[in-house]
């Protein structure tokens, strides 16, 4: 795809789609493992991690979710809190009312433990449980398996290392 990209996703792309979700709050709720609740139109319920709510565009970038036709949103459950300090960051081109170039939320333990989902990047809201587990050792181990799939153009190749700093930045608040 051509023309201008520097908003556009460079994690979980196709070559239907390089947009990126928009959400601020949908990075925190996948940090923090909320589910969707949802009722179908013959009045079955589910419950979807969020994790699997949203879906990478593939072929079909017109179906963002894995919501079926006549399903409705009913709640967002979000789970007991774990502790540790809780920390969002938010990196756009103006101060106000703009989408991410890069967000990151994450949970991080005393220990250096934790969670980190990231905005700005991806069709979804982007998180790789493998990369919580390289939390400990930094935010460039971590960062470096979050965007390990990227496919960035000349134009947005910024976020890969926006999305280090931009962790470590949240690293270090919640270090106090």
């Amino acid at each position: 795809m051509g023309g201008f990209t520097r908003q556009h996703a460079v994690v979980g792309v196709s070559d239907a789609c390089i947009a990126t979700h928009p959400s601020d709050m949908a990075i925190a709720m996948r940090a923090l493992d909320a589910v969707v609740e949802t009722v179908k139109a013959d009045g079955t319920k589910r419950s979807i991690p969020m994790a699997d709510f949203h879906r990478l565009p593939g072929e079909t970038p017109h179906i963002e979710t894995t919501l079926e036709p006549g399903e409705v949103i009913t709640a967002v459950v979000l789970p007991p809190p774990i502790g540790g300090k809780h920390v969002y960051k938010k990196v756009r081109d103006r101060a106000s009312y703009a989408f991410a170039l890069v967000s990151v939320g994450a949970i991080i333990q005393p220990d250096g433990t934790g969670r980190v989902a990231v905005g700005g990047v991806a069709h979804k809201p982007w998180r790789v449980e493998e990369a919580d587990a390289e939390l400990r050792k930094g935010a460039k181990s971590a960062a470096a398996v979050l965007m390990a799939e990227a496919r960035p153009t000349e134009q947005n190749r910024f976020k890969i290392d926006l999305v280090e700093r931009t962790l470590g930045a949240v690293m270090m608040e919640a270090r106090g």
